[in-house]
């Protein structure tokens, strides 16, 4: 009697689900896939597919579409869907050699109280109450690289609840992300790798190249003096937190992606940007021969002798679903805030005066757009 779930809060769920997936990688446009092919779902993608994380994220809903069920009905009336669950490695790479595509689901949990162990996928997944993670959830990379070797159009689904590292993203012909995507999972999977639905999520953390790329020492996780039972951290890395030291520091995306990446099966342009005061307004088209919408980013490069960071996201914004041809101007309101420091000595923010650098694009890592804004003062700015 407890169970309110009703037509339109499942369709939204499905609607969510799909649209923020993020799409990560995509070679010769792998995706969307055709119907009516043989198709191998490997690893967790039935019953064991990961939708939910643990404690005050484990919600247990009234049902749960599975992959493989969501699959197997979007995928034609001529198609054939097979399951492995990847347990045994060399039957599933032969599953997939024997397919037209094959897409191996993966994933991890978590839960307050505890870090995952490491940010592989072979750690964290264990398997939960729900069913969550069964069959081969401790050697899922091994699964993905033997399965990529066998079928040149393998296509990774990650289900995870935060950064993960992925050391096969070259081997792979496609990478989505839709983080924990609740109980409309396999639908809104579906809707998004056949088509119905153009992803248009973006990356809220980076996805790093190694589990060590920003050189974090004992002492700043997981503590000191005894790292099984630290009671105390420093944090050295002081505002370099993320995609910050990832720009502060030079370091590339070889196998990882950047803060704010996410592609589209369309493309887009960005021009006409403008600059007036705090307001910044720019054009983003779609010029592409599918309909989407993208989330356009704001970053600012303060002036050298702040001290701050390269570049810091100071908005965004998402586009209304563009036609092919379509265009919308967009525009970006900033604040005081945004132009300003902690001022230790009065305990308040404080604008920074100076030569503000502006960029605007589809990531961290890539920006169509730049500009300027100088600043006197405050008053002066937002008069």
């Amino acid at each position: 009697e407890r169970n309110v779930t009703n037509d339109a809060s499942l369709a939204s769920a499905r609607h969510l689900a799909a649209t923020s997936t993020v799409l990560l990688k995509n070679s010769n446009s792998t995706l969307p896939l055709p119907q009516n092919k043989r198709i191998a779902l490997l690893g967790l993608a039935s019953s064991n597919a990961v939708v939910h994380g643990g404690g005050s994220g484990s919600v247990v809903p009234s049902f749960v579409s599975t992959p493989l069920a969501g699959i197997s009905a979007a995928a034609g009336s001529a198609s054939t869907v097979l399951f492995d669950d990847g347990t045994d490695i060399n039957s599933a790479a032969s599953l997939a050699a024997s397919a037209d595509y094959a897409i191996v689901f993966a994933g991890t949990l978590s839960h307050e109280g505890g870090d995952r162990s490491s940010l592989s996928l072979d750690h964290g997944c264990d398997l939960d109450e729900h069913g969550q993670c069964a069959g081969n959830a401790h050697n899922q990379n091994a699964l993905i690289e033997a399965v990529a070797k066998a079928n040149s159009k393998t296509v990774v689904v990650l289900s995870v609840p935060g950064a993960v590292v992925t050391p096969w993203a070259k081997q792979v012909a496609a990478i989505l992300t839709n983080f924990l995507p609740g109980q409309q999972a396999g639908n809104a999977i579906a809707d998004v790798l056949f088509g119905k639905v153009n992803p248009s999520g973006k990356l809220p953390v980076t996805f790093p190249n190694s589990e060590n790329d920003t050189s974090i020492s004992q002492a700043q996780w997981p503590g000191l003096p005894d790292a099984s039972k630290p009671t105390y951290a420093y944090y050295t890395e002081k505002l370099l937190v993320g995609y910050r030291y990832y720009d502060a520091h030079n370091i590339s995306f070889s196998t990882g992606f950047p803060f704010g990446h996410g592609l589209s099966y369309t493309t887009f342009e960005y021009s006409h940007l403008k600059v007036s005061h705090a307001t910044v307004t720019f054009s983003v088209k779609n010029s592409g021969n599918r309909s989407g919408a993208e989330v356009a980013q704001l970053y600012l490069g303060f002036p050298s002798e702040a001290g701050e960071p390269p570049q810091q996201l100071k908005g965004f914004a998402k586009t209304k679903v563009l036609a092919p041809g379509g265009v919308e101007t967009m525009r970006l309101n900033l604040r005081p805030r945004d132009f300003s420091i902690w001022d230790a000595t009065q305990h308040s923010w404080k604008v920074v005066p100076g030569c503000f650098q502006v960029s605007v694009g589809s990531s961290s890592r890539d920006f169509r757009l730049h500009g300027s804004i100088d600043v006197k003062s405050s008053t002066d700015l937002f008069a």
